[in-house]
């Protein structure tokens, strides 16, 4: 395929963003607490969760964001892009964690309730060392692990950048370097002060999952073609040979099935990321991505295009969805947990997801700049990442 000249457009592809969106609401749903509908998500039926499909588009993200940075500008530039990258996350991370500190507070103050001693215990009984632990991310709360998973990982993109300019294959041999040592030598980051746990999401492990989307979108990691029938029917018997090894249904009237899991899959293997849920995900990956091609230029319509706007504003979203995770489900326990209740506040969520992805959408348009002037570049965005050799390219979520 011939090269296109440095001022042509490119077409948005709306597959990242579609994904993106879904994951939003997966991980809204996941995190509600003792939310029924937990039961029914995909992590249910195989072996990974959405928690790779988010760090998979993060990498790809932060490929086309990112990466013409280090290509255009060289590694000085690109690594500076990143740390800045990191400086927004960071503080991400400490307010996400202070506004549920406020929210349980006000929830106690206004209720009489005892949210703060529940989802924060250690910062009521030795809070010099958890306000520590919150500042260097030594300690994460139940749930709040996955944006300072991303920001180790984010430091390791220029390593990998450097690394590519030395040797083309040295980038890959770092990620199965680092994932092998967690294996061999329990590699983490101390995530308990108070017991010596570590790091819930093991960034050392995940990155395997972020750099392989990574990889992909910088296209230094050549893809199969979509829609091949052999590899689509292999992905597919994978998948399904996972379903009695992982649904609930199953293993718990199944004994040998759950004799067999424990057998196979160690307790730690969401923490260290086991190759099972590594390959269960690419398979997926591969079907959906098979079965979607047909319909990929529709995907921004209906429903599909509400999920587009959620997955634009993804870390806006995310940030959304634990805050609110956290409100309903205190409403829940409140008004109670009917399957209607239930029903209600899931599809609450949604709604005000959406509403906070418009929102943000809208801030980031800058319509009191005028009419002549460009909304922010998306960070996936190719057209922003690569159209011209003078194009900025700022991060949208």
């Amino acid at each position: 395929m011939a090269a296109l000249p440095p001022t042509a457009k490119r077409l948005r592809d709306e597959r990242l963003d579609f994904f993106r969106g879904v994951t939003m609401l997966i991980i809204f749903v996941a995190h509600l607490p003792e939310n029924s509908w937990n039961a029914w998500i995909p992590a249910r039926f195989g072996f990974s969760s959405g928690a790779e499909l988010f760090v998979f588009c993060s990498g790809i993200a932060s490929a086309l964001a990112f990466g013409s940075v280090f290509t255009r500008h060289g590694l000085w530039l690109g690594t500076a892009r990143i740390a800045y990258r990191i400086w927004q996350v960071y503080w991400a991370q400490i307010g996400l964690v202070l506004a549920l500190i406020a929210l349980a507070a006000a929830l106690d103050q206004l209720f009489g309730l005892a949210e703060l001693a529940r989802q924060f215990a250690p910062l009521l009984a030795d809070p010099e060392r958890a306000l520590l632990g919150l500042a260097t991310l030594s300690w994460q709360p139940d749930y709040l692990d996955i944006l300072p998973m991303y920001l180790v990982i984010l430091a390791l993109v220029p390593a990998m950048m450097l690394a590519r300019r030395l040797h083309a294959a040295l980038p890959f041999l770092i990620t199965a370097a680092l994932y092998a040592a967690v294996w061999i030598t329990g590699l983490n980051l101390p995530g308990n002060p108070w017991n010596g746990a570590g790091w819930f999401l093991n960034p050392f492990a995940w990155q395997l999952i972020f750099f392989t989307g990574f990889f992909i979108a910088m296209k230094w990691l050549p893809v199969p073609r979509l829609g091949d029938r052999r590899l689509m029917a292999a992905a597919a018997f994978f998948i399904l040979l996972s379903v009695p090894l992982s649904f609930w249904g199953i293993l718990e009237h199944w004994p040998l099935a759950q004799a067999a899991r424990d057998l196979i899959i160690p307790v730690s293997e969401k923490t260290d990321l086991h190759i099972l849920r590594v390959l269960h995900f690419l398979a997926l990956a591969y079907l959906m991505l098979s079965l979607v091609e047909p319909w990929r230029d529709r995907l921004d319509r209906g429903a599909g295009h509400l999920l587009i706007l959620i997955g634009r504003q993804s870390l806006a979203a995310f940030l959304a969805s634990v805050v609110l995770a956290r409100l309903l489900g205190t409403v829940a326990d409140m008004a109670g947990r009917s399957e209607l209740i239930v029903a209600l506040l899931n599809l609450a969520g949604f709604v005000l997801i959406l509403a906070t992805a418009l929102v943000v959408g809208w801030f980031k348009s800058a319509p009191w700049a005028g009419p002549g002037r460009k909304p922010l570049a998306e960070p996936h965005n190719e057209l922003a990442a690569r159209a011209t050799p003078t194009t900025r390219v700022r991060e949208a979520s």
